[in-house]
Order: structure tokens, then C-alpha cells, then sequence
């Protein structure tokens, strides 16, 4: 069953000159974890907003747990919690003091939802009495996501909630999402800059220029990379770029960490690319077949997408 529903969603800025969203079609299923992906000024946020009912659509409509998001906003914002990208609760407030504002706004209290916070309010209870604003990041977003929770949402909505966060916070934040959905059936629908989190998600929409490039599941995108992927590195990295792209087998070129990404042609062989780098001056050259991360799926598809 879908809790979410979008169709043909439109959002420009600037009157019309900036567009934000162009026409996104959606739906997505209860008890999931949906992912947004994609790169700053792709639209997420702005995708966000209207869906939790803090922005008008251009056109389009668009249904959260069946109600409409611009007719029934009321119910719709008893029902979602919003963690936005920006840190956004009373930093001169408490820890305690934020979670319990935030209870009494929706006519709950912390004790009646306490089973579904306990695993991350036990984290940040040590640091009750400190003010939010000298909080670390990590615990600065469990408290966030404690008062997105206070009231037993249907929906949960996370914009890039593990940005500027380190490794091991988010790491345990999406230990912390997998519970909620495990234990609780909630729907979860988060956005992120990082690649590597899209595995953690059920499905994914990978967006760029505010068009979703393809929604399916991270296996499903990965399995769908048809392009010869070589992993390749020298003894000569400052180069290496310039030098690949300038081999006729060579069709993209992208670094990852310590080596190059790279695809080539059809019936492309190993030998020629590095004979092409040998007379280059390249020595030490090492390439390996490699499979596709979502990373390299996201560029293929940017791509293409840009090429029509």
C-alpha cells in the first residue's frame, strides 16, 4: 500500500527562472526506507518542504497517508515528523526541556511515546540538563530525531540528517531508522548526499536538476550498470586523468579515492589502455575489473541524462 503518492510535482523559484523541481512522479510504499540521493542543489529539500506541507507546489499534487498536501495540511502535520537539514530546535533550551515542548505541542508527553524513543533518548538522557546548542553533531541530530518522534508519526521525513556528521554517529543513526522500521513498521523517507547510504535503503530515487533519474532498488540500479568498469591507478595520479581521456577506448573518467573510475568502449582490451598510459610515461600502471557502486551508476546516468 502507498503512503506517499506524488504526480507531476513542479516547483520554480525566481518566477519561473529557477526551476527546482521538474514534473517527479512517485510513490512510495508503507513500512519502507525511501531514499532521496543525490548532490547539493538537486532539489531534495525542496521536495521535502512541499511534502511536509511548508511549501506550495507550482503544480502537480501530491497525498501523504492519504491526505492531500495542500487541502489537509493540518492532518498531515500530526502525522509526519520533519528532521530539516539545519539543525532547527531551541539551542538555549535543554535537552529535556526541547523533548518535552515538543510533546506538549502535539498533546503527548515523552512517558506515553517512551518505547518508541528509548534506544536513542537512552543516548542523549546522560546530557538532559545540557543546553542543545552544546551538543556534539551527532547527539545534536538524536535529539532532533527524539522530538520528529515524540508523537508516534505515521511518516518520517529526514533531510540529509547525517550531514557534517562523523562516521560512527551515522553509522548508529541508521542502526537507529533499520529499528524503527523493524520494530515499529514506520515509514521512512530520507535524504542524503552520500552514496554509501543509499544501500541502507529499500528503494532509492536517484535525483539530479530536480528529475529523478531512476527509482528502483539499489541491487536492481546496480544490476541495471551495463558499461566495461576498470578500476585504474599509476604511479602517476596527477596526470592520470588527462591521460586516459585522451585514449579513443576511454569513454568517462572519475576519481575514486585512490584510483580512477573508468569506462571504455565496447571489446576494449586491458593491454591497449596501458600501452596507451605506457607511452605516456606512466609505469606502474594497475587495472581491474571492477563492479558498479551506486556512485558510478549516479554518474552514468547524469550522463546520459545530460546528453539528450
Amino acid at each position: 500500500m502507498d503512503i506517499i503518492s506524488v504526480k507531476n510535482l513542479k516547483k520554480s523559484y525566481q518566477r519561473g527562472k529557477t526551476p527546482a523541481l521538474r514534473g517527479l512522479d512517485f510513490n512510495v510504499q508503507e513500512g519502507e526506507i525511501y531514499g532521496i540521493i543525490g548532490p547539493d542543489g538537486a532539489g531534495k529539500t525542496t521536495l521535502f518542504r512541499i511534502l511536509t506541507t511548508l511549501l506550495l507546489a507550482d503544480e502537480g499534487c501530491a497525498t501523504v497517508d492519504g491526505c492531500d498536501v495542500r487541502k489537509e495540511y493540518r492532518k498531515i502535520r500530526r502525522r509526519i515528523g520533519y528532521m530539516p537539514g539545519r539543525f532547527s530546535l531551541y539551542q538555549d533550551l535543554s535537552v529535556e526541556e526541547n523533548l518535552r515542548f515538543f510533546a506538549t505541542i502535539f498533546h503527548t508527553s515523552l512517558e506515553e511515546n517512551y518505547e518508541l524513543v528509548r534506544d536513542i533518548y537512552c543516548q542523549i538522557e546522560p546530557f538532559r540538563t545540557r543546553k542543545a546548542g552544546q551538543l556534539s553533531g551527532g547527539m545534536k541530530q538524536k535529539l532532533a530525531l527524539c522530538c520528529a518522534l515524540i508523537h508516534a508519526p505515521r511518516v518520517l521525513f529526514l533531510d540529509e540528517p547525517t550531514t557534517g556528521v562523523d562516521p560512527v554517529s551515522r553509522k548508529e543513526f541508521w542502526e537507529m531508522l533499520k529499528k524503527l522500521k523493524r520494530q515499529h513498521g514506520m515509514t521512512v523517507v530520507v535524504s542524503t548526499p552520500y552514496m554509501d547510504e543509499a544501500m541502507l535503503c529499500d528503494r532509492i530515487a536517484l535525483i539530479q536538476n530536480g528529475k529523478f533519474l531512476r527509482v528502483d532498488t539499489p541491487a536492481g540500479i546496480i544490476s541495471a550498470y551495463s558499461d566495461t568498469l576498470w578500476a585504474i591507478k599509476s604511479d602517476r595520479m596527477h596526470r592520470l586523468t588527462d591521460d586516459l581521456r585522451s585514449c579513443p577506448l576511454v569513454k568517462t573518467v572519475f576519481p575514486f579515492g585512490e584510483t580512477f573510475h573508468v569506462t571504455v568502449t565496447a571489446g576494449a582490451a586491458k593491454e591497449d589502455v596501458a600501452s596507451h598510459l605506457a607511452s605516456k610515461g606512466h609505469t606502474q600502471v594497475q587495472i581491474g575489473t571492477i563492479t558498479a557502486t551506486i556512485e558510478d551508476c549516479f554518474m552514468s546516468l547524469m550522463k546520459n541524462s545530460d546528453e539528450r
